[in-house]
């Protein structure tokens, strides 16, 4: 084995947050420009998060190109007619703290230079996969403390980096966050190895663990409309198909949303009851009832590409770069959105967050 795949294999297992909870983490930031034949100007957007946005595929030395703020700077490119350069600062494996303390906040620069337009976050996976991870480890009587405090740490990070984003980001014409979906949820539909101390009983994983992204999620909308960014909710898109399955009149992810003047705990009960039925993996995203497509790569924790192009790395700083034409003509781009939208979860992601983009820079 070569030092390069070691070093690989070393440090991406450590990052990787799907099996035991991680403490390591591993810079994969890159700047890439979309270049428009016949634009003038050049926009930014800026995108803050961890390994999603960056887009990890699973090697320490690259990241996927189409990543969900790529997907976004290119429906921008088309709708504003402009050169796109997409910013991605962003660590793999890093909790909320380290991503508002070492990314928005140090790398700050970034979102108050004069061309940014728009500015995305994500932040709480790691969190919640993490506390997870402790508590799938855990025998005797079940401790519910790490769950409560991923919670409380997301709610509290997510809203310090709003209010951040707001102060520095002064020429940005949209602000968005995404909510986080939820991978492994065929896989959580397991007893755990704990018993629950006043049913004495071991309790099913995944029925703990939804109720504590439906409130973290609501939070983060709310949060958003309270500080004046768009909230780009990516688990009803990536938990619910793309068609009404329960005849209940909506299309499913269009029910699954979250909504303007809901309470958290009016939410979290359509959520964890009211529309569970409709709750599906995201390894089985339902574009209609006779077509489903992957939104999950083969390690059950991130989002799927479209495209196999990679952006290479710095080995000793993580940062890559690199420039090309966009991906789709305006002619493939049919009401907001390219042939490939629905079939991908990056491509989802993308497109979920593009929605709130303005009509002009």
């Amino acid at each position: 084995m070569s030092i390069r795949s070691a070093l690989s294999c070393t440090v991406a297992a450590a990052a990787l947050v799907g099996g035991s909870a991680a403490a390591s983490t591993i810079n994969q930031s890159t700047s890439w420009t979309i270049n428009r034949s016949g634009a003038t100007s050049t926009y930014r957007v800026v995108a803050y998060g961890d390994s999603i946005y960056a887009g990890y595929n699973g090697d320490l030395f690259s990241v996927g190109k189409r990543s969900a703020p790529l997907v976004d700077g290119e429906y921008l490119s088309t709708k504003w007619s402009s050169n796109i350069e997409v910013i991605r600062r962003t660590k793999s494996g890093a909790k909320a703290d380290d991503i508002y303390n070492n990314k928005i906040v140090s790398e700050r620069s970034y979102m108050q230079a004069s061309n940014t337009r728009a500015v995305t976050f994500e932040m709480c996976g790691n969190d919640y996969l993490q506390a997870r991870s402790a508590f799938t480890d855990q025998t005797g009587t079940c401790d519910y403390s790490g769950l409560d405090s991923a919670l409380a740490a997301c709610t509290t990070y997510t809203e310090k980096a709003m209010q951040a984003i707001n102060q520095y980001a002064t020429t940005a014409k949209v602000k968005v966050v995404s909510t986080i979906y939820y991978p492994g949820f065929n896989a959580d539909n397991v007893l755990t190895g704990c018993t629950d101390s006043t049913t004495g009983t071991k309790i099913n994983k995944r029925t703990k663990f939804i109720p504590y992204l439906a409130k973290s999620n609501w939070r983060t909308c709310n949060l958003a409309e309270k500080y004046g960014f768009k909230c780009a909710d990516s688990f009803a898109e990536f938990m619910a198909a793309d068609y009404d399955s329960n005849g209940d009149g909506e299309i499913d992810r269009d029910a699954l949303r979250y909504r303007s003047g809901e309470t958290e705990a009016a939410y979290v009960t359509r959520i964890t009851s009211t529309l569970l039925g409709t709750l599906r993996d995201a390894n089985t995203h339902f574009a209609n009832s006779s077509t489903s497509y992957d939104y999950i790569q083969s390690d059950d924790t991130h989002p799927s590409y479209y495209s196999s192009s990679t952006i290479g790395l710095n080995w000793f700083t993580g940062n890559g770069s690199g420039s090309g034409a966009p991906e789709y003509s305006n002619t493939q781009i049919v009401n907001g959105q390219n042939p490939q939208w629905n079939k991908w979860g990056h491509e989802k992601m993308g497109w979920t967050i593009s929605t709130f983009d303005p009509a002009a820079p």
